[in-house]
């Protein structure tokens, strides 16, 4: 894809995620926009090994956006960092194609290990503000993060992670549809379990009554 084909997908993007552009001259003032033309940029640099001129494109676009994204790191079609100041995406990172991300996430390495270090992202992945994927694992197709969770081992296709460290809720649907982009109505394990709690809590007090009253009539 040529220089104005990218800037038309980028346009056509951030459009479609965003209700708050109304216009296409807006979105040369959107820092997703931005930072991705200097990824661009830098990512074809890096790619012929010109390693100082990409890490200086990339650290304008970091400076310009607050939005800091490796130029070794792969990125597919589609992809959209909704605001994003303090975006962080590393060398090794993988993004597949339509994921968004929201703001403060981080998708980084636990250490100085060699090689590869960081997160595969999958298709149509939705990570939520605040959220850290760290390590070399894969966050599977259709799968949502929500705020704040910390990610440090592989989560299969079509599931939601909350919590620290996160914790993997299945779900039966098979795509993540644009429109199902919600941070907030996900599934709360911890919730779930304490409710769960009370009520075999509930049942057990009706036995111990039943029993107590069997005792006091027999």
């Amino acid at each position: 894809m040529g220089f104005i084909g990218r800037i038309k997908e980028e346009i056509r993007v951030i459009k479609e995620r965003d209700p708050a552009i109304h216009s296409n001259m807006e979105v040369f003032l959107y820092p997703s926009f931005k930072v991705m033309m200097h990824y661009r940029l830098a990512h074809k640099l890096y790619k012929k090994k010109h390693y100082f001129w990409a890490r200086l494109v990339s650290q304008r676009g970091a400076r310009k956006t607050g939005i800091e994204i490796h130029p070794g790191a792969q990125i597919g079609k589609g992809f959209f960092i909704d605001h994003g100041n303090g975006v962080i995406i590393g060398e090794t990172t993988i993004v597949g194609d339509n994921v968004t991300l929201y703001q403060g996430v981080t998708l980084g390495g636990t250490g100085k290990e060699q090689g590869k270090r960081h997160p595969t992202i999958g298709n149509n992945v939705m990570i939520s503000a605040g959220a850290k994927v760290l390590g070399s694992f894969t966050i599977g197709d259709n799968s949502k993060i929500g705020a704040g969770s910390v990610v440090l081992e592989e989560v299969p296709p079509n599931s939601t992670v909350v919590g620290v460290p996160g914790r993997v809720v299945k779900r039966n649907n098979v795509s993540l549809p644009q429109d199902e982009l919600d941070q907030v109505h996900l599934p709360d394990p911890v919730k779930e379990e304490l409710l769960n709690l009370r009520e075999s809590n509930r049942l057990l007090e009706e036995r111990v009554k039943e029993l107590e009253n069997k005792f006091q009539n027999g």
